[in-house]
């Protein structure tokens, strides 16, 4: 497929997704979701990709959804536009590769909730989130509603949904919203390097620890430790297990 709002390569077992419409700050349109699906459920079926990382063109990861069209929307189009958003970012939350988000600049609005539907998110000093949607008289409409609270906790997510505040790489990383902060320079190294550490482990094991966390994480402790139990258990049948084991004992590294 040929991407007009997207860079989208491999290289070796990562794929990246790379927001190009840096004319824009990378502000996304109902097209640019569409198509960031269509990446997405490629590099899932593609059996070479074992993570994929998600970064934007320019000095914005993703600026929020793109206002000229928002202002254009009636009900019925922004339900459409919200559906669509959040049913692309909770494929990519729950498919099976681990998606990491190399935040390189602004990630506000529908930047946030993109980043926040990544699995790990790795932050540039330069960067800054938020979800100001308040200032134009409207809410988040891809999740960010929910996931926000669920990352940093109710109350701050009140408070930075409730004032549209924009916040900060260093304060992102105090309150739990990205997992490191790093120089502009070494964004994609720190992000590839991470990507590195992943794919050295048992493929299976990671997807599989994906599914239980996900799956795990509303239900009660005592259903969300039958999954893990069931998932543990099942691993033992797999050969990545005989051979991440018998490479232990044996002092050398496993080939998975």
């Amino acid at each position: 497929m040929n991407y007009k709002y997207l860079i989208v390569e491999q290289k070796e077992k990562i794929g990246y997704i790379k927001f190009n419409r840096p004319e824009v700050l990378n502000a996304v349109n109902i097209e640019t979701v569409i198509e960031v699906e269509k990446a997405l459920l490629d590099f899932n079926n593609n059996k070479e990709i074992l993570v994929v990382i998600l970064t934007g063109e320019g000095k914005s990861f993703v600026a929020g959804s793109d206002i000229s069209r928002l202002s254009q929307m009636d009900a019925l189009e922004a339900r459409e536009y919200s559906q669509v958003g959040q049913r692309v970012l909770t494929f990519m939350e729950n498919m099976e590769k681990p998606v990491i988000g190399a935040v390189n600049g602004f990630a506000l609005g529908s930047g946030c909730e993109i980043a926040m539907a990544c699995d790990i998110r790795i932050a540039s000093e330069k960067a800054k989130f938020g979800q100001p949607e308040v200032k134009l008289g409207i809410i988040p409409g891809h999740a960010g509603s929910q996931r926000l609270p669920r990352l940093i906790g109710i109350a701050k997510a009140k408070e930075l949904i409730f004032t549209g505040d924009i916040i900060d790489a260093n304060e992102a990383l105090r309150i739990g919203l990205v997992n490191q902060v790093v120089s502009p320079e070494t964004l994609m190294e720190a992000a590839e390097n991470l990507a590195k550490k992943i794919i050295a482990v048992g493929p299976t094991a990671v997807k599989v620890s994906k599914t239980v966390i996900n799956r795990g994480i509303d239900s009660n402790l005592t259903t969300a430790n039958s999954y893990e139990m069931e998932a543990f258990s099942m691993l033992f049948s797999t050969d990545e297990a005989k051979e991440g084991m018998t490479a232990f004992l044996e002092k050398r590294k496993p080939n998975f």
